[in-house]
């Protein structure tokens, strides 16, 4: 088997629906409203890939627990705070090399599906170079 040396892994958490007080209108901060949140993660995996065990990957399902704790228990005035709050969280993890989120607020607008803020960030790579 070849050596593996930069594989860069993307996880996709999609259509993450979720329950919080999110506006500015009376009805909106008095009510909970859906969110729906849709992530995409990229990290390098290629330790992850060699030693094939969890230790070494990026744990998805811990990323997803904090974001929905924090989502459910918060309170927000704009979905952008919101979409940087979740960015934030998920950047707090040292693998994470780049990310975007998305989060949808549903029925926002009147005639439309939904209405959605992105947010992405990239963690600067110490390339080596001094």
């Amino acid at each position: 088997m070849q050596p593996v040396s930069d594989f860069t892994a993307e996880i996709k958490i999609k259509n993450l629906r979720l329950r919080t007080y999110i506006g500015i209108k009376d009805d909106e901060i008095r009510n909970q409203q859906d969110v729906v949140i849709n992530v995409i993660i990229q990290y390098d995996a290629s330790k992850a890939i060699t030693d094939n065990c969890i230790e070494s990957a990026l744990n998805y399902r811990t990323i997803t627990k904090k974001i929905i704790q924090y989502v459910q228990e918060g309170r927000f005035a704009l979905l952008e705070r919101m979409t940087q709050d979740v960015l934030d969280i998920i950047m707090s993890h040292e693998q994470v090399n780049e990310a975007r989120v998305e989060i949808d607020k549903p029925h926002a607008l009147r005639f439309s599906d939904s209405v959605s803020v992105s947010l992405m960030a990239r963690r600067e790579l110490d390339s080596g170079l001094n």
